[in-house]
């Protein structure tokens, strides 16, 4: 990794509790990092926040309630004086095809995977400005390659990558930088959730090659513990992305007929599981994806007028 520069700083990260952020947040305190970890289901966060020493801390929060995360951030700052790195990780996925994924499914991944993302960046950008600090913004390889039955996670993840380049041009002469990560398949529990969805999980075990394999989340953490330590502006996992990123509108045309005529053997199957389950068919997936979808829904209930999927009967 060559020098070490995390050594007592501030590494504030939201969706913290499990899978890629609790994974980064473990090898960033092994370095010396303080890391201040954000996000719901408390008695995980704090489990995590336990593992990372006795200089790390939990703030309970949705990164898309701007009070609850100004109090968290401000909490953070009360206790270390300073925020040197952010990592905007907070993430859900909902599986779904457009013309049949329940909306609000659709518009809370939407939420959370970018406003989420603007949000923290918004509330802590003055703090990372004052340490000329490091931001990285968790996008996915669903940015590059957009695959059926994953609208709402690619545009989200999409979003993030342009923001995150935006931004960087933005601060730059303030003395921070941005970076964005890009990660595959990774086992985490949304993924591993997604992969016993009975639709969706089918479509992804026919993906080929390595583009279907499921990456270890140590991968992940050591690959993000090395970027932010030199402030890196892309982190690929695994390291194929990198490439496929500068080949995306090839990749994607060249994969257009293959993802078509899988979507047409799934779209019907869709349809077949919203019919029987309802929006539960398309609700996040993995107990993260749960927390951040009842937190919406006892924040302002989910229960205006909103277009029914087809077949739905809720």
């Amino acid at each position: 990794m060559g020098t070490n520069t995390m050594a007592g700083k501030v590494v504030l990260i939201t969706g913290a509790a499990r899978g890629i952020g609790a994974e980064s947040a473990r090898r960033l305190a092994s370095l010396g990092a303080k890391v201040a970890l954000v996000g719901l289901e408390r008695e995980q966060l704090e489990a995590t926040a336990a593992e990372c020493g006795p200089e790390a801390g939990a703030w309970e929060a949705d990164v898309t309630d701007w009070e609850a995360l100004e109090t968290a951030v401000a909490g953070v700052v009360e206790r270390y004086g300073a925020i040197d790195v952010v990592i905007a990780n907070a993430g859900v996925a909902a599986t779904g095809f457009v013309r049949s994924i329940d909306p609000a499914a659709f518009e809370r991944t939407i939420e959370i995977n970018l406003l989420g993302v603007w949000r923290t960046v918004r509330v802590c950008l003055p703090h990372l400005i004052r340490s000329r600090g490091y931001c990285l913004v968790v996008s996915s390889l669903a940015a590059i390659s957009h695959a059926p039955g994953m609208a709402a996670y690619s545009a989200s993840k999409a979003g993030c990558e342009a923001f995150a380049d935006s931004l960087r041009a933005e601060v730059r002469h303030l003395g921070v930088d941005v970076g964005t990560a890009y990660f595959s398949w990774i086992a985490t529990d949304m993924v591993n959730s997604a992969d016993q969805h009975p639709v969706f999980g089918r479509m992804r075990s026919r993906l080929p090659g390595p583009i279907g394999r499921t990456y270890p989340v140590s991968e992940v953490g050591k690959a993000v513990a090395a970027g932010v330590n030199r402030r890196a502006r892309a982190i690929h996992v695994p390291g194929w992305v990198a490439g496929l990123k500068l080949f995306r509108g090839i990749v994607n045309q060249l994969s257009l007929p293959i993802a078509a005529m899988g979507a047409k053997d799934s779209d019907q199957a869709a349809l077949d599981d919203v019919k029987a389950r309802g929006a539960d068919a398309s609700r996040p997936v993995g107990p993260g994806g749960a927390a951040g979808f009842d937190s919406a829904e006892r924040r302002v209930g989910l229960s205006s007028p909103r277009p029914r999927a087809p077949g739905s009967t809720g």
